[in-house]
């Protein structure tokens, strides 16, 4: 009896050793390689399947037996949208832990014309920033040189490491906007224009426009006043000196008293540019302010349906009002 036990023992010790023989060649590591490899879950990720790109980039051994294992162990568990740092030396535990857990890179979509602060918000709440760290994006981060105070921060989606700082952050927006303007500075500098002149008017355009189709005619209005030394009377420099309103906007409307108060930024009673732009535009404005539509207009109005009308004078514009505004 004691003979038959310790066969039967034997028996299920080698049926064991074999099973975990089996499940180590098909969950264990695919090699001893450290060397991290980045997966990465596009923000659209419904045509993407995460674990064929895994056995693709041969992260796992088996994608069956990595699909079974995620059915049982991790079924409710989501792979979001983003950036996963693996190597080979995982097992597949351990890449399906990392997986169904926190990204390591996060997708950020900027949108056009937003000042640095919005962006500073948009980028506390997706990679988790501090109060602290916020304010120092705000006052710090941003603000390493004069020209780049404001504007400079390219409005585009980027796929942002946790772990990288504001500073990173930022210089890699900097980056991105030199990659788009480098093929207009020559063009810029030929029409003895300044880059940060563009940028300043870009950044109107892009508050005043209602969409690309625009962008030229104000940029034609904007330069027609510029060279008959009238003051711009743009709204949004003034919504950009008033900052962040009680009702937590950023351009919030503006009333009459407001266009009275004293700021640099107040185009009602200052000529000529703001001191700096008031949001990052996109190259599309960017090329406006270099290509501006010849026009003899000098005023502009939008319809209830976003349409553009201009006039040559005050009184036309104010006809426009009538017609357009106040039907």
């Amino acid at each position: 009896m004691n003979k038959l036990i310790w066969i039967v023992i034997g028996v299920l010790a080698g049926a064991a050793a074999i099973a975990a023989a089996v499940i180590w060649s098909t969950l264990g590591p695919v090699s001893n390689s450290s060397e991290v490899q980045t997966l990465i879950v596009p923000q659209d990720a419904t045509k993407f399947d995460p674990i064929k790109e895994l056995a693709s980039q041969k992260l796992i051994k088996n994608e069956k037996f990595f699909r079974i294992l995620k059915e049982i162990t991790a079924k409710d568990k989501e792979i979001k949208s983003g950036g996963y740092r693996l190597s080979q030396n995982m097992t597949a535990w351990q890449v399906l832990t990392k997986l169904t857990g926190k990204q390591d890179l996060f997708w950020v979509t900027i949108p056009s014309c937003q000042r640095k602060e919005q962006i500073g918000e948009k980028l506390a709440a997706i990679l988790g920033w501090s109060d602290s760290e916020l304010k120092k994006w705000d006052t710090e981060y941003t603000n390493t040189k004069p020209e780049y105070f404001e504007g400079v921060y390219y409005p585009d989606t980027y796929l942002l490491p946790a772990d990288e700082s504001g500073a990173q952050i930022a210089q890699r927006f900097i980056d991105r906007f030199n990659e788009k303007f480098a093929p207009l500075a020559d063009k810029y500098f030929e029409n003895n224009i300044k880059w940060t002149t563009g940028v300043k008017i870009a950044s109107l355009i892009s508050r005043e426009a209602a969409g690309t189709e625009d962008m030229k005619l104000i940029s034609g209005i904007i330069w027609n006043r510029l060279n008959k030394d009238m003051p711009l009377q743009i709204d949004a420099t003034m919504q950009y000196t008033l900052g962040k309103n009680s009702e937590g906007s950023w351009w919030g409307t503006i009333d009459i008293a407001q266009k009275q108060s004293d700021s640099p930024y107040n185009t009602y009673l200052y000529k000529g540019l703001p001191p700096t732009p008031i949001c990052s535009p996109t190259i599309e404005a960017i090329e406006a302010a270099l290509y501006p539509e010849e026009t003899e207009c000098f005023y502009y109005l939008h319809d209830s349906n976003k349409q553009i009308h201009c006039a040559k004078t005050y009184e036309e514009h104010l006809e426009n009002i009538q017609v357009y505004l106040r039907k």
